[in-house]
């Protein structure tokens, strides 16, 4: 009989995928592993963020079982879309939903299923599970997804449109009402949870950063930065949700003299049509993804961090990415809509560099002072340093996990 504690994990990304949610799924499962509990986790083939499976899986057969850090991972080879489409997203939730009924099969005991949304879905294999072994079931989002679909605006407005969206989020709120405890990683989620289900408080269990991992006094200058150049660096996934179209005005704007570059440093589904989009501007380099232990290096390399989010769009959490771009101690410069998640913390606490008018000149106007001024970059960027610091550190939010993940177990 095992005297461990047993937790299972149902999620769409993990190790050795290291970028958003497949990094902090797997680092919390390696925190819960070494304080003691018996980890497992549920998943699909690394796919993320160049949405194919990866290389050295490719021979693998369709179900798949590896120990990764002491912990026992179970994978099957879901369906992953050539081309990132709606239709293409459904089918990968389907399959991967699918695989993940499987593998629960392969549970002998657990006392608590965590589930991660997105993928929605998989909260019914998890529930499953839950009930079948009288576990606990935690639902932890990092993101709706199906709104996020709605706001893309996949569905028509018409009456069947809508007819269709009523089911769905009805079906979501059916799901997620299955809970023990639900958590999500910003305060507008946790409002929006609330409006969703029955449950009158949400668990606060954000993304973090860890000075172990992003420190620029331990930093190297990293290859992809040239030390002669003013370097403003994007490093993460190359999506739809960034704004390219103010990315593009902005270089427009831009008084390309010699020493200063844009570096991108990523893949994604609008990456091949942001290379030819930007084919024009010759001051801009585009490198492939780099792997986490080089991450410090590349963020603290830069002078200036930029992410471009779309400003009719009411982002709810803080962007992970945005956490080690502040960690690094160097200035950042943030769009985005004026009630979102990020535009509440950065006037909050007083920190400088979000703009929610949708102004490139405004905006190229700002780097321009900061590129001058190096007191005030240095400045603006140690003040973002501390405050994540601050707020955002790995030991305080997974010691907290911890607590409440050995409460719920514990609770009858």
């Amino acid at each position: 009989m095992n005297t461990k504690k047993t937790i299972t994990i149902f999620t769409g990304n993990y190790a050795p995928e290291d970028t958003a949610i497949g990094l902090y799924t797997s680092q919390f499962a390696t925190f819960l592993s070494n304080k003691g509990y018996d980890v497992s986790v549920i998943t699909g083939f690394p796919y993320y963020p160049k949405w194919k499976i990866a290389e050295t899986y490719k021979d693998k057969n369709t179900y798949f079982t590896e120990i990764i850090d002491g912990i026992t991972v179970f994978r099957y080879k879901q369906f992953v879309p050539k081309k990132v489409t709606f239709l293409g997203r459904i089918k990968l939730m389907l399959s991967l939903t699918w695989g993940s009924f499987q593998n629960t099969k392969k549970i002998k005991e657990t006392d608590l299923v965590i589930c991660l949304v997105p993928l929605t879905l998989s909260i019914l294999p998890a529930y499953i599970l839950a009930k079948k072994k009288n576990a606990k079931l935690w639902i932890h989002v990092q993101d709706f997804e199906f709104d996020l679909a709605f706001q893309s605006g996949l569905l028509n407005t018409n009456f069947f449109g809508n007819l269709i969206k009523m089911m769905v989020l009805n079906f979501e709120t059916f799901l997620f009402n299955k809970a023990t405890i639900i958590s999500s990683i910003s305060y507008n989620m946790m409002e929006k949870a609330i409006g969703k289900t029955k449950f009158k408080s949400i668990f606060y269990f954000p993304n973090w950063v860890s000075v172990n991992n992003i420190n620029p006094t331990i930093a190297k200058q990293h290859n992809y930065i040239n030390p002669d150049k003013f370097t403003l660096l994007y490093s993460g996934n190359v999506g739809e949700k960034q704004d390219w179209l103010f990315f593009e005005n902005f270089c427009k704007e831009i008084n390309a003299d010699n020493d200063l570059e844009i570096v991108i440093v990523g893949d994604g589904a609008y990456m091949q049509k942001l290379k030819t989009k930007l084919a024009a501007f010759s001051f801009i380099k585009f490198y492939e993804p780099v792997p986490y232990n080089e991450l410090n290096n590349l963020l603290c390399s830069a002078n200036v961090h930029f992410l471009f989010q779309k400003t009719d769009v009411q982002d709810t959490v803080m962007p992970s990415k945005i956490l080690g771009m502040m960690a690094s101690g160097k200035p950042s410069i943030i769009t985005g809509n004026k009630d979102s998640e990020v535009a509440k913390i950065f006037k909050e606490n007083n920190l400088s560099g979000f703009f929610s008018e949708n102004n490139t000149k405004q905006v190229v106007d700002y780097l321009l002072e900061i590129k001058k001024e190096k007191n005030i970059a240095s400045q603006v960027g140690e003040k973002a340093k501390h405050f994540v610091l601050d707020n955002f550190s790995e030991n305080t939010i997974l010691e907290n996990f911890e607590a409440k993940v050995n409460s719920i177990i514990e609770k009858k």
